[in-house]
């Protein structure tokens, strides 16, 4: 077990450096706009524009930005500063931590805890009511776009601009260190939110594994052992079904934990997503390689904690 994680590991190093690398070359061979261009003003003076490349390093070859970049990155972790403010790369995102994490863990916990419970409810109670109103319910779920879903529940539930007053502070975002409370309650919306989709995937995945699991020869050997209906669904058939569920939920809040664009933006949330969606915006390449470096990061380093649950969840997976 301990030779596969440092392998993987030194699997993480190499994507990191090629997806820096990948990003890199987009934003280089094909600009939106010209950051000195940007930062010059209106209508400015092309000696001042050129004094503003040269002093971002824009006026040279690519490839030698490139290795300024990773060698300050290597050896000093920093990740330059931004050409639009001229802060420092790292505080910026390390600022947006915070409220991206509290927006993707808390949805994660709802969908996770909603998805398994449909799921496994509509797989025991196959082709019955319950089982027809959970799949339809989660249909809609997964149709539903989440910036209209969103918007939907500022406009019915918010308590500023909302019909009904239901959830205070909905709509701006409070820190968890100024005031748990507020934080908590500026975030039951976007949980439930960004959760909708999710736990509706998810109930569905796991209901399609749970009954072809319920139908091997081990699941009617364990019943005919005498165990109860409850230890054989939970103990046996979910601990085997479940794999495919994990292995989604490692990708998602990978990519939940790189910045969730549409919520962050519906609700107000100053994010890593609203980050990177305003750094692309302003051709700001320092803040678009922090941002999706550390989306990148999140994605595969969550993808090796998946692999090694598997071991443990699953007892027919073995690494050697």
């Amino acid at each position: 077990m301990l030779e596969y994680i440092i392998r993987r590991l030194l699997w993480v190093i190499v994507l990191l450096f090629l997806v820096s690398l990948v990003t890199f070359i987009v934003f280089y061979a094909f600009p939106s706009a010209d950051p000195a261009l940007l930062r010059a003003g209106r209508q400015p003076n092309p000696q001042l524009v050129e004094q503003i490349r040269h002093e971002l390093g824009l006026d040279k070859p690519w490839y030698v930005q490139y290795f300024h970049y990773m060698k300050a990155l290597v050896l000093h972790f920093d990740l330059g500063r931004s050409y639009q403010n001229n802060i420092e790369v790292k505080t910026q995102i390390f600022d947006r931590v915070g409220p991206t994490a509290s927006l993707a863990i808390g949805a994660a916990v709802l969908w996770l805890a909603a998805g398994i419970s449909i799921g496994i409810l509509s797989a025991v109670k196959r082709r019955t009511v319950i089982d027809r109103i959970a799949m339809g319910g989660a249909l809609v779920g997964i149709s539903a776009p989440v910036y209209w879903l969103g918007l939907v529940a500022l406009y019915l539930f918010a308590n500023d601009i909302g019909k009904l007053h239901v959830f205070p502070g909905a709509g701006s975002y409070t820190p968890l260190a100024d005031d748990p409370t507020k934080w908590f309650t500026s975030l039951i919306l976007p949980w439930t939110v960004l959760a909708a989709s999710f736990a509706a995937f998810y109930a569905r995945l796991l209901r399609a594994n749970l009954i072809e699991t319920l139908s091997e020869d081990y699941i009617r050997t364990a019943r005919a052992k005498g165990l109860s209906e409850r230890r054989v669904v939970l103990r046996h058939g979910v601990r085997s079904a479940i794999t495919p569920v994990v292995t989604a939920a490692g990708l998602d809040i990978g990519i939940l934990l790189g910045g969730a664009i549409l919520v962050e933006t519906v609700f107000n949330i100053p994010g890593i997503g609203r980050l990177a969606y305003d750094s692309i915006q302003n051709s700001d390449l320092p803040m678009i390689q922090g941002t999706v470096l550390l989306g990148a990061f999140f994605i595969i380093f969550l993808n090796l904690v998946v692999d090694v649950l598997y071991a443990f969840i699953d007892p027919r997976v073995r690494y050697a």
